[in-house]
C-alpha cells in the first residue's frame, strides 16, 4: 500500500492556478504534520510549505510571496496545495511528506510519494 500518492499536476499557462491533493493511508493522519516540496530539473529537493497536526499553523518557504496555500482535511486524510499566480519557475515535481515540527521547524520523515508534475508555459 502506497502510504503517500499525489494528484491534480498538470500544465499550466503563466498566471493560471492548481489545486494539489495528497491522501495518506497506513498511518493515523493526524498524528502527523504535513508538508509538500518540490523538486526541479537539476535542483535539490525544496520544502515549500508545511502545516501542523491540526492544520492551524502553516509555514511557507520566502519567495512564494503568498501564491500557495496549504490545508489539510482529516478526515479525508488529505492535504492539499493551493497554487495561483503561478510562475515558469514553479516547475517541479511536487511531493508530499509527512514529518514533525521541532522548534518551529518543520523535520521530515524519508517517506514520500510518486510526485505529481507541474509544468508552467509562459
Amino acid at each position: 500500500q502506497v502510504p503517500l500518492v499525489e494528484s491534480g499536476g498538470g500544465l499550466v499557462q503563466a498566471g493560471g492556478s492548481l489545486n494539489l491533493s495528497c491522501t495518506a493511508s497506513g498511518r493515523t493522519f493526524s498524528d502527523y504534520a504535513m508538508a509538500w516540496y518540490r523538486q526541479a530539473p537539476g535542483k535539490e529537493r525544496e520544502l515549500v510549505a508545511a502545516l501542523t497536526k491540526s492544520g492551524r499553523t502553516q509555514y511557507y518557504e520566502d519567495s512564494l510571496e503568498g501564491r500557495f496555500t496549504i490545508s489539510r482535511d482529516n478526515a479525508k486524510n488529505t492535504v492539499y496545495l493551493q497554487m495561483n499566480s503561478l510562475k515558469p519557475e514553479d516547475t517541479a515535481i511536487y511531493y508530499c511528506n509527512q514529518g514533525y515540527f521541532s522548534n518551529s521547524a518543520y523535520k521530515r520523515y524519508d517517506i514520500w510519494g510518486q510526485g505529481t508534475q507541474v509544468t508552467v508555459f509562459s
